[in-house]
């Protein structure tokens, strides 16, 4: 089977190298598309990579895995989503665009909403597989355990904690908790990591990298898979982020600012001046254990590590059975953005 990995942005890396892996292992072909934009950040140079629709249409894909919105209709190849993240209320997640042929779903709570869509469209499959970024916590939980010991060490700190906020306007953080996180960093025992997204503004990047130039326990963190610092992290601060989730499958606490869920089960605060307050009491008490049992059965269930096993055999049996479709029909609107988007 050829596969094309489908990057648009520098997160879909850690997304996708776990389904490379498993291709290459098994003997099947893959072919990285890098958008222009995010070239620098590419891991993989030593593999079959390119920046050019027109190779990718030469290439004569069997499937294109994207875990983006988008993906060029007119390649050849099942179009399949596999997703960038677990935060179900951000909008536009459970939206149609009809780019593609198969869903891929992290968990029942997902499955359950495509295949109302499904219903209503009947122009794709929907099938539950769980999400690849998540298969290292399985195999590699203690991978920075002992980096995380000599952070500790070194910074004479007792617990880590990771800010982490999301970049879109209406929802983010960063503009309300800068002073708070000033506060957080007068204690002593703690070490502040800042793990930004790549589409965060970059005026709140300048503003949190001076302020972690300025003070010795906060670390600004450039590095782009965010794994490391979930698995290292005792504690996440954020606000309305798919990071949330991926942090809470970890059994470990969270602190949230304004997040818009339907189904908060961990600490939530309307009140941006908390921060110091709140992380005291949830490194302290936990409260919220029992609740994150909801997390585990509904959004990931799989903690074997084998959803990127299950999302290539997936669609290895879709194509036997359905064959690779030669075209996608969707409205002329569609094709349009398509095209604006990949300069056709």
């Amino acid at each position: 089977m050829k596969c094309i990995l489908f990057c648009q942005d520098n997160y879909a890396f850690g997304i996708l190298e776990p389904i490379k892996t498993y291709l290459i292992e098994n003997g099947h072909d893959c072919l990285w598309y890098i958008n222009k934009k995010i070239i620098t950040d590419f891991p993989f140079n030593n593999e079959q990579n390119t920046t050019s629709i027109t190779t990718l249409k030469e290439y004569q894909s069997d499937a294109i895995f994207v875990p983006g919105n988008e993906v060029p209709h007119y390649l050849r190849g099942l179009k399949v989503q596999i997703f960038h993240g677990l935060a179900g209320e951000k909008k536009g997640h459970f939206r149609i665009r009809h780019y593609f042929d198969l869903y891929l779903t992290q968990g029942p709570y997902f499955t359950k909403e495509f295949n109302k869509s499904k219903s209503i469209y009947k122009n794709f499959h929907v099938i539950e597989t769980g999400w690849p970024k998540l298969d290292i916590y399985a195999a590699d939980k203690l991978l920075y355990h002992e980096e995380k010991n000599e952070l500790l060490v070194k910074f004479s700190a007792k617990k880590i904690i990771l800010y982490a906020p999301t970049f879109s306007p209406k929802l983010t953080s960063a503009p309300f908790l800068i002073n708070q996180i000033k506060l957080l960093s007068k204690n002593n025992d703690y070490l502040i990591l800042l793990k930004f997204h790549p589409l965060m503004d970059e005026n709140w990047l300048d503003v949190y990298k001076k302020l972690a130039d300025e003070t010795s326990n906060i670390i600004f963190e450039t590095e782009k898979n965010i794994i490391k610092f979930l698995l290292i992290a005792d504690i996440l601060v954020s606000d309305t982020s798919s990071v949330i989730y991926e942090f809470l499958l970890l059994n470990k606490p969270v602190i949230t600012f304004q997040n818009i869920s339907e189904n908060i089960l961990w600490e939530n605060s309307l009140n941006y001046s908390e921060l110091v307050e709140l992380v005291e009491k949830n490194l302290r008490e936990d409260l919220y254990s029992k609740e994150r049992k909801f997390i585990f059965d509904n959004y990931h269930p799989y903690n074997d590590g084998k959803s990127a096993k299950r999302m290539v055999e997936s669609v290895l049996n879709y194509i036997k059975v359905n064959s690779v479709p030669e075209k996608r029909k969707i409205s002329i609107l569609r094709k349009l953005k398509i095209n604006s988007i990949f300069k056709k």
